[in-house]
């Protein structure tokens, strides 16, 4: 009996150590799961940019003489070819004058020496005129056009000059404030700068690229500043203003210098960029993102779910049967809370993002959903 009692006693202890380590076998830990993700992503680099005006056009006379009229308000648009100023026109027109009265006296004289010729000429053929009489006549008619011709652009340049006594604006802009009072003496021999005037509807933003931001572009077959049509996408720019607000408007790169400078291993670029609101101001320092390339449909993740060690980086994977599976995969560029993975993740897996620090590879997982995760954080830390 007692041995009967002692075998029955080993059978349960048997028992009750296999049952233990079957339950152990099954534990299943908790975990927050992510799919791998698929989508276009922008890779950017940042500059430091300038932003200087379309065109910056310095307003200067062309005659000297005395300022009589402003026909403009400073700091206001003023249109192409609108009048800005007026330079006393009186010697001007005295010159205009007198260049026409020279013509018509030219112009009455061609009209002699050609009748001259023409009643020379018949008498010539009869014997009734010398040779050298016809030759004088034609000599004189020919002079006399030329005095016509002469008088003609004497005529032409007074009317110029006459008309640079109009300053006018030489684009459509903004004027600055004046540059010379009125009854001020102007002209080439002052020097004196009358205004300028700003197109900045439309800005153009320089920045410096380095030489491997550069090389990167080349390897992707991107070439700044020129439009390539087989891409769904072209070079552009992000400015940040200075309170840190994002620019509305996206800039097209048009422009890349040929050569890198040798003293900083930078070289030039430029964009333009739409300004309707003149929120950009010529002169003024801004931050530049540049789309350098678009990853199209790449493989994504969260960063808090890739571990980086010795050997590399990891993500922990949910196989179908729930179970755990350590994967080495290589990341590329990061963009916000997320990172592009080049190789070792398929679309669509499901990348353990929470809880992965306590796994091992082949234990079973219970997956839980982000927002029930997000709702558990907020509680504890209300109750920290």
């Amino acid at each position: 009996m007692l041995k009967r009692n002692v075998i029955w006693s080993l059978l349960g202890l048997l028992i009750a150590f296999t049952g233990c380590k079957r339950e152990k076998v099954q534990e299943r830990i908790p975990v927050v799961v992510e799919q791998a993700g698929v989508k276009d992503v922008e890779i950017f680099g940042e500059y430091v940019g300038r932003v200087r005006a379309l065109q910056f056009v310095e307003v200067r006379a062309r005659v000297e003489g005395y300022l009589e009229k402003m026909l403009f308000e400073e700091g206001k648009k003023v249109k192409r070819n609108q009048p800005l100023f007026i330079i006393n026109q009186a010697i001007y027109k005295a010159k205009v004058d007198k260049a026409a009265a020279q013509l018509k006296k030219d112009e009455a004289q061609e009209l002699k020496t050609g009748r001259d010729v023409e009643r020379l000429r018949p008498l010539y053929e009869q014997n009734a005129a010398s040779q050298l009489d016809l030759d004088n006549a034609v000599a004189a008619y020919e002079s006399a056009k030329a005095n016509v011709a002469m008088s003609r652009a004497d005529l032409a340049q007074a009317e110029l000059e006459l008309s640079y006594t109009t300053v006018r604006s030489p684009i459509t802009g903004y004027i600055s404030e004046r540059g010379a009072d009125i009854g001020a003496l102007v002209g080439s021999g002052s020097k004196a700068l009358l205004a300028t005037v700003v197109a900045s509807d439309t800005v153009l933003v320089d920045f410096s690229l380095t030489a491997l931001d550069y090389l990167r572009s080349q390897q992707r077959n991107v070439r700044l500043g020129e439009q390539d049509t087989s891409r769904s996408w072209q070079p552009s720019i992000i400015v940040t203003l200075a309170d840190n607000s994002v620019y509305p408007e996206r800039g097209i790169v048009d422009f890349a210098d040929p050569q890198v400078d040798p003293k900083t291993g930078t070289f030039g670029v430029r964009a333009s960029i739409a300004n309707p609101d003149r929120k950009l101001l010529p002169g003024q320092f801004t931050k530049v993102k540049l789309l350098l390339d678009m990853r199209e449909d790449a493989v994504v993740v969260p960063v808090k779910a890739v571990e980086i060690e010795k050997g590399g980086a990891h993500v922990y994977v949910m196989r179908r049967d729930s179970t755990a599976e350590k994967r080495l995969i290589e990341t590329g560029p990061e963009f916000g809370n997320y990172v592009v993975v080049e190789r070792g993740l398929g679309p669509n897996e499901l990348v353990v993002t929470e809880g992965y620090h306590k796994l091992t590879p082949g234990v079973l997982l219970v997956p839980e959903t982000d927002e029930r995760w997000k709702k558990g954080k907020e509680s504890v830390d209300k109750k920290d």
